[in-house]
């Protein structure tokens, strides 16, 4: 619990890097049950890059949630809930705390599922609501090489853009030299994505673990790299027509 009572007293020391309300309705389940159904949730940036949902003491149904911990001060605790027969303690509440007064933090993987309306949540947080996905086919040629050895070669590609982050290249399957791919058995869930599978890459006694990764069934808004494969930019060498990248 060390992490949670570290990051209680940055946010009640520092603050959040920024907190925005959303009339978005916010579900999250425990053991079959509904422990908190909400329209007033609350986005906390804890630092720049991507946001979490604190959830309002108030949303909470009677009786789930529960202290188990307080610090010195009395502005944040550590807390359980229990629903279902099925428990967990990986929650962080906020009495007087300023922006996050009265607000709870509990952990995404700490519950059987999270449903923004009707979606459910994929990933480690929700989507940032100032980020977008994009994704653009593009005909220019895309070379990726290890040591100077080509892994694949690609005019018919597709490009995704995502808000603050590098340009990613998706690769039709038969671009690629298959004899320097292993099948990896590594998965990770985006919230703008959906679920990646990968590849280990192979070259001359090297191996790069899960450096390539494809999306089997990709959420709608990335519905066009399905089934495609995309390097990570920063492992290999990637060449754009011909000018190299940098990593």
């Amino acid at each position: 619990m060390a992490d949670l009572e570290a990051l209680g007293k940055k946010l009640t020391t520092e603050g959040p890097h920024k907190v925005e309300g959303t009339p978005r309705r916010v579900r999250g389940l425990l053991g079959g049950k509904y422990v908190f159904d909400t329209t007033s949730a609350k986005y906390v940036w804890e630092h720049a890059y991507y946001p979490y949902f604190y959830i309002p003491k108030t949303a909470f149904e009677k009786g789930v949630l529960e202290e188990v911990g307080s610090s010195a001060k009395k502005s944040y605790w550590l807390g359980k809930l229990s629903a279902g027969g099925k428990i967990t303690d990986r929650v962080l509440a906020f009495d007087h705390a300023g922006p996050l007064e009265d607000l709870v933090r509990i952990e995404v993987s700490a519950l059987d599922g999270w449903f923004v309306e009707d979606e459910k949540l994929l990933g480690t947080h929700p989507k940032d609501p100032y980020k977008r996905v994009e994704c653009i086919p593009s005909s220019r040629e895309i070379r990726i090489e290890v040591d100077g050895t080509v892994l694949a070669k690609s005019s018919q590609n597709v490009f995704l853009f995502e808000t603050m982050l590098r340009p990613r290249y998706y690769l039709a399957t038969t671009s690629m030299n298959w004899e320097f791919l292993t099948e990896s058995e590594t998965t990770s869930y985006c919230p703008y994505k959906g679920m990646a599978n990968y590849y280990n890459v192979n070259v001359k006694g090297k191996e790069i673990k899960d450096v390539v990764w494809y999306y089997r069934y990709p959420t709608a808004e990335s519905a066009l790299v399905a089934g495609r494969l995309c390097f990570y930019n920063e492992k290999v060498d990637v060449f754009v027509d011909g000018v190299k990248e940098e990593k």
